[in-house]
């Protein structure tokens, strides 16, 4: 009975040390993507400053530091997303089925492009959409001074919650493959998830009726864009299960 338990704690801190290598190896990753966008970080900083039409001001010693930090990090987090993935999927090789692998590798390239996708969209809806809405709101009455440090805290603010909701549907496919999730649970919450991304929507944008409204819209078809691959995978997990127990 000692000798199984002394096996079981060996085991469990064997996936202890993997799974700090794993981090380890995601950390330097990180950190390497971040000091090469800290070195272009100012060719990234004008390529925002050009969709613009007005100067962005400081008024803090550290505003410029802080915004070329968070703005490599950014960067940064971004590169290293697919080699998060790749290094959990690596943790978690050894417990998954052949089919499983094969399925659950090609969702690390997807992780990335819909997270780039998000990021994309999230700014172009600021650019084009909320950010001209906010401007409007001065008919001259004020003078206008915009801080760096504000307005990139702001854009964050918003695409990042983008990039997080783009996940949705590379996350149900993956729940619904290792039988966590299925598309019937979907369809019945699906008001409670609609009531979730209005929520979300309504806290990246501004106070107004009609914008959260409109940045809802695109968060309700991703959101039926995922009950739809969700159906997909389970239709085709359905179909093997009973290839094999019919051969």
């Amino acid at each position: 009975m000692a000798r199984k338990n002394k096996e079981k704690d060996m085991h469990f801190t064997d996936h202890l040390s993997e799974l700090r290598n794993r981090l380890i190896v995601t950390a330097i990753f990180f950190i390497a993507c971040f000091i090469a966008s800290y070195v272009y970080v100012k060719d990234i900083y004008r390529f925002f400053e050009s969709h613009i039409d007005f100067q962005l001001a400081i008024i803090g010693i550290a505003d410029v530091f802080w915004v070329y930090f968070t703005i490599a990090g950014v960067v940064a987090l971004a590169a290293t997303l697919p080699v998060l993935a790749l290094q959990i999927w690596l943790f978690i090789k050894p417990g998954l089925t052949p089919r499983e692998k094969r399925a659950s590798l090609s969702y690390i390239p997807a992780i990335f492009l819909l997270f780039i996708a998000g990021l994309v969209a999230g700014y172009i809806m600021f650019i084009h959409l909320i950010l001209p809405f906010l401007l409007s709101l001065n008919d001259g009455t004020f003078i206008e001074m915009f801080t760096v440090d504000r307005y990139f805290n702001f854009l964050f603010r918003i695409t990042l919650p983008f990039a997080i909701i783009f996940e949705i549907p590379i996350i149900s496919m993956f729940l619904t493959s290792v039988g966590i999730l299925s598309p019937s649970f979907m369809r019945r919450t699906r008001k409670y998830a609609y009531f979730i991304l209005v929520v979300v929507a309504t806290m990246v944008t501004p106070p107004d009726f009609f914008l959260p409204i409109i940045v809802s819209i695109p968060f309700f078809l991703l959101y039926e864009v995922s009950v739809y691959l969700s159906a997909m995978v389970y239709r085709k997990k359905e179909r093997k299960h009973k290839e094999f127990m019919e051969g």
